[in-house]
């Protein structure tokens, strides 16, 4: 079990206008409980409850642009439509009423599939392909492009005009943005693909320009990549820090304030070791090429990795020492926490005081209902 302190997991951040009372972010995590696209009181509820238990930062589940078929499931719920923003506000009111601070994660899931039976009509992607050699969808126009910018840049609007105080723009897992940065899913020979990662990454730098532009110079904006596809966890599109740079730098320059640097078990390393940086993970390289703000995440606080969860594995809880010594080092800046707070609300509050066998097992039960 965990035999250190966890106090420098609770010190203050200041990204731009937006200050956090701790260096724990809740991790957006898709729970398909909004019907026709609404998030209703339930979700309102779920949230405030982290708020409520002290969670530094929530993200939102993946919210929708306005596209169609830009969701994978039917109960996603979209981040536009007055029906939808109303629910939104509502959960933004309850965060706030709580002393929590929230953004909402948009995304587009581009020709990936998460419901086998829900095929809407629409599914686009920069070529048409769910992974490399399978068919699914259209390739996109470039109407279809700009329109997309577009969407991703009113959904930014609509989050800084209900409230909110950040919003996360969704490039990671095989979802759209991340079908542009991928050579299997970008066959592309228009100035929207290319041979290289920094060119295929044109889609995100204008989305990430257009985001910027929508919410103004002092509104954070979060931006998510991982390595890793759901299509195939071993994909890589950057193999060396060079190739990472040349990836992440364009989207800070854009306008991207935080790299929110998703992968399966952040205690991995990115590389092996380069100049003296032996176990930097993904975030830690983002935060060493880049100098933004970074956020690490990947089966924190418990014993297996969360895609095993999908296929019913349960997780006991697992030390913070590795963590607490990364965060001690300023390894990366924030820590995104998943599953276990999903399962348990109280989570933040007990690491704070030190609770660690408190701290619950996790179950996969939870996956289907809003605790």
């Amino acid at each position: 079990m965990t035999t250190k302190t966890a106090e420098t997991l609770f010190r203050p951040l200041t990204i731009k206008g937006l200050t956090l009372k701790n260096r724990i972010v809740m991790a957006p995590m898709t729970r398909t409980f909004s019907p026709n696209g609404v998030p209703g009181q339930n979700v309102a509820d779920y949230y405030r409850r982290r708020a409520e238990a002290d969670v530094g930062l929530i993200l939102s589940e993946g919210t929708v642009v306005a596209r169609p078929a830009s969701k994978n499931h039917p109960n996603i719920p979209f981040f536009h439509g007055d029906a939808a923003l109303a629910g939104w506000k509502t959960v933004i009111d309850a965060v706030h009423g709580a002393g929590g601070r929230m953004g909402p994660q948009i995304w587009h899931t581009g020709s990936t599939i998460a419901d086998k039976d829900y095929n809407p009509e629409g599914i686009e992607s920069p070529s048409g392909l769910l992974a490399p050699g399978q068919p699914r969808g259209k390739a996109m126009t470039d109407a279809d492009i700009a329109d997309t910018i577009a969407a991703f840049a009113q959904a930014a609007a609509d989050a800084k005009r209900l409230g909110f105080d950040t919003v996360e723009i969704h490039g990671a897992h095989g979802y759209l943005i991340d079908e542009f940065f991928w050579a299997g899913t970008n066959e592309r020979q228009d100035q929207w693909g290319g041979s290289t990662i920094a060119e295929r990454s044109r889609f995100a730098v204008e989305v990430a320009k257009a985001v910027r532009a929508a919410v103004g110079p002092d509104f954070p904006i979060l931006f998510r990549a991982s390595q890793w596809k759901q299509q195939d966890f071993s994909v890589r599109l950057a193999n060396s820090p060079e190739e990472m740079a040349s990836w992440l730098q364009p989207l800070v320059d854009a306008g991207v304030d935080v790299i929110h640097a998703s992968q399966r078990r952040f205690w991995e390393p990115e590389f092996p070791e380069i100049d003296g940086e032996k176990g930097l993970n993904f975030a830690g390289w983002a935060k060493k090429l880049t100098g933004a703000t970074t956020i690490s995440v990947g089966s924190v606080g418990l014993s297996g990795e969360f895609i095993a969860a999908f296929g019913g594995e349960s997780s006991k809880p697992a030390s913070l020492d590795n963590l607490i010594e990364r965060m001690e080092r300023d390894e990366f800046d924030l820590i995104a926490v998943g599953r276990a707070l999903l399962n348990d609300p109280q989570w933040v509050t007990k690491v704070q005081k030190g609770e660690f066998d408190a701290l619950k097992e996790f179950s996969p039960a939870a996956l289907g209902e809003l605790v």
